[in-house]
């Protein structure tokens, strides 16, 4: 299955004065990383928890992110995926202290259980605490559809599905963006056209549409097919007098392909900083360094690899662009706009 590439459609983003992005779930925490400086973004790193000092961040395969930003005299605070467990999502949300009474939404980037997998633990623990209305804004009905995970010499596995049911009945109100959407102070990025050198690396599996269909569930696995992402979008936001902030969760549909999708909806083609996932780990690296080649020719201030990005990414990035490369750990916040 090919998705067709649609013209995208600008519209009037909203613009922040200043972007808080602190990293809530990844897969490691190194209590002894170095103190960073750099000219376009404030780095704190948490090495000490004040009231915790028994206890520590937990790691795992998943990336949530806390998204604060400030503009026009308010302010406005999303939480961007989950990770794999409400375990280690709700620890580390605990740990530092965020308000689930703040938060203005959620928002899940695509379909995956890396990235929901903590999502229902998490409102079923703070529910009752956070605000009466609660939207969670998807890319597409496609990630509520069951997954499936390759395995070298073995049939197929299923990896679950988000239970829309689930959400609705503890009061969140799910909704597609199947457009560039404004929230207050992000916005979504919207459907992402496949137009760059990027291709889809072998990820998950789904089942064909229509479904459901006739077939018994043994037979449907036989005509899995591979997940294109359709329903994968990106949070972006433009920060005042710096340019676009990209948050690319994964990018399953590419990193390039992601950033100018945000380019195109917004309007604004000055990249101020990428973050989150690229999905480089399972690249060659001759990918790998095209991807940065490209990358490179969009000029960002900041690039901040998480999760997927893959240590080949990151070497590669410190051979071409060394002093845009931030390193990231889990209970850092990054700063834009100050």
């Amino acid at each position: 299955m090919q998705i067709e590439a649609k013209p995208a459609v600008k519209f009037a983003a909203p613009i922040v004065d200043s972007l808080s992005v602190r990293v809530v779930v990844d897969s490691a925490y190194d209590r002894f990383v170095a103190d960073a400086v750099h000219p376009e973004v404030r780095i704190e790193h948490v090495r000490h928890i004040p009231g915790h000092e028994l206890s520590t961040f937990a790691g795992e395969w998943g990336l949530s992110l806390h998204l604060e930003s400030a503009g026009a005299g308010s302010r406005a605070q999303y939480l961007l995926d989950f990770g794999f467990t409400p375990e280690v999502l709700i620890r580390n949300f605990g740990l530092l202290d965020l308000d689930p009474g703040r938060i203005d939404g959620l928002i899940l980037s695509h379909g995956h259980r890396d990235h929901y997998g903590g999502l229902e633990g998490f409102v079923a623990h703070y529910r009752t605490q956070m605000p009466t209305a609660v939207t969670l804004y998807t890319g597409g009905e496609s990630a509520f559809a069951e997954k499936w995970v390759r395995r070298r010499n073995a049939p197929p596995v299923s990896w679950g599905r988000l239970d829309r049911a689930a959400i609705e009945a503890a009061r969140v109100t799910p909704v597609c963006c199947g457009a560039a959407q404004a929230l207050a102070g992000p916005f979504t990025s919207g459907p992402i056209a496949r137009t760059s050198f990027e291709r889809i690396l072998d990820s998950t599996l789904v089942a064909p549409a229509p479904a459901p269909d006739h077939f018994t569930e043994a037979e449907r696995m036989g005509r899995l097919v591979p997940d294109q992402h359709p329903d994968e979008h990106a949070t972006c936001y433009i920060v005042r007098g710096r340019g676009l902030v990209v948050i690319s969760s994964c990018g399953h549909v590419g990193l390039i392909n992601t950033i100018e999708a945000a380019m195109a909806v917004s309007g604004v083609d000055k990249l101020h900083a990428v973050l989150g996932g690229f999905h480089l780990g399972p690249a060659p690296m001759d990918y790998v360094e095209h991807t940065v080649a490209e990358l490179k020719s969009l000029a960002p201030d900041v690039v901040v690899p998480m999760h997927c990005s893959g240590a080949k990414f990151i070497a590669a990035m410190q051979r071409a662009m060394p002093e845009r490369l931030v390193t990231s750990n889990i209970g850092t916040r990054f700063t834009f706009g100050v």
